[in-house]
């Protein structure tokens, strides 16, 4: 199935409007982090206690924050789970054994005794735990990146690697931004950095680097037998026979993923609009990003041939 079959794009003629782009999106994003004072991390890298309460009508939540309030939990978190009935409490307090959990617990039963609350799942991180954890999820993504750039090394050249892992780093840096503009402009989009947000990164860097895998190869296939012509053209003439590939592969993850979204329930949303994002951000960077490094870097190589030598 193809739904384009002989398409003439010039897509790396636009490649330096899109550095721009790419450059502003990047920018606005990494100044709203600042602005905000860094990246909303989740209970699993802050450390803290959480509850999963049930209850047999759907709760208030505005009420249910004022109860936490009154209970000396000022900032807690409370969130719809799953279910209009059942609500994600959590808070950075800690204490000792299940005080926390034990404390919230009371209050609930003192100030919605009709809707009969309870807590189906608790559960308390410890804040070097936490750390620990926020550690080793950068040094998964960091060492996915250093694996793939090795590997693409050796299967093509070493340029294509880079070119490669410099569209990963984009995609990333693009999805954490976005993340960080619209988190909490809605009640959909309450976003944090949780072991889910992570596991929805480690999933864009496969899905983003499969794809360039693929223009990569077919760009391989066409320097064979297209031997006299230019390294632009094959390039595009390579992303344009591989464009109904992609927008296949693509568009049905991202039809998955926004149905994800949608319905998935509030513990998945984070993780399907990272890959939502990532998703769109991946197939735009294997082209203006990967494509285009390895374009630059043979167009270098070339100026230096010609360069005169001084004397």
């Amino acid at each position: 199935m193809r739904f384009f079959r002989k398409t003439n794009i010039d897509f790396l003629g636009t490649r330096r409007t899109w550095y721009m782009v790419s450059g502003v999106v990047i920018v606005i994003g990494m100044l709203s982090i600042l602005f905000k004072g860094g990246l909303d991390y989740g209970l699993d890298f802050t450390g803290g206690t959480e509850l999963v309460v049930e209850f047999q009508q759907p709760p208030d939540v505005g009420a249910v924050r004022s109860m936490m309030d009154g209970a000396g939990f000022p900032k807690a978190e409370i969130k719809t789970y799953g279910e209009p009935t059942k609500l994600l409490i959590r808070t950075a307090e800690l204490g000792e054994g299940t005080t926390v959990g034990n404390r919230i617990r009371e209050a609930l039963q003192k100030s919605f005794a009709s809707l009969n609350p309870q807590v189906l799942e608790e559960q308390k991180i410890g804040a070097k735990v936490g750390a620990e954890l926020r550690r080793g999820a950068f040094m998964a993504i960091l060492f996915s990146l250093i694996a793939i750039l090795i590997y693409i090394g050796f299967r093509f050249k070493f340029i294509y690697g880079v070119g490669a892992v410099t569209a990963l780093f984009h995609d990333v840096l693009v999805t954490i931004g976005i993340i960080s503009l619209v988190d909490g402009l809605t009640p959909y989009t309450n976003f944090e950095i949780d072991q889910n947000m992570i596991a929805a990164f480690l999933t864009l860097v496969g899905l983003s680097v499969n794809d360039t895998v693929v223009v990569f190869d077919r760009l391989r296939e066409n320097q064979k037998i297209y031997k006299s012509t230019s390294l632009p053209e094959l390039m595009n003439k390579s992303l344009n026979e591989t464009l109904s590939r992609t927008i296949i592969t693509s568009g049905t993850i991202f039809l998955v993923t926004i149905i994800l979204f949608l319905f998935g329930g509030e513990v998945n949303k984070g993780f399907a609009f990272a890959l939502t994002v990532g998703i769109i951000t991946g197939t735009y960077s294997s082209i203006y990003i990967a494509s285009a490094i390895v374009l630059e870097f043979n167009n270098y190589k070339e100026r230096k041939k010609v360069k005169p030598t001084k004397a």
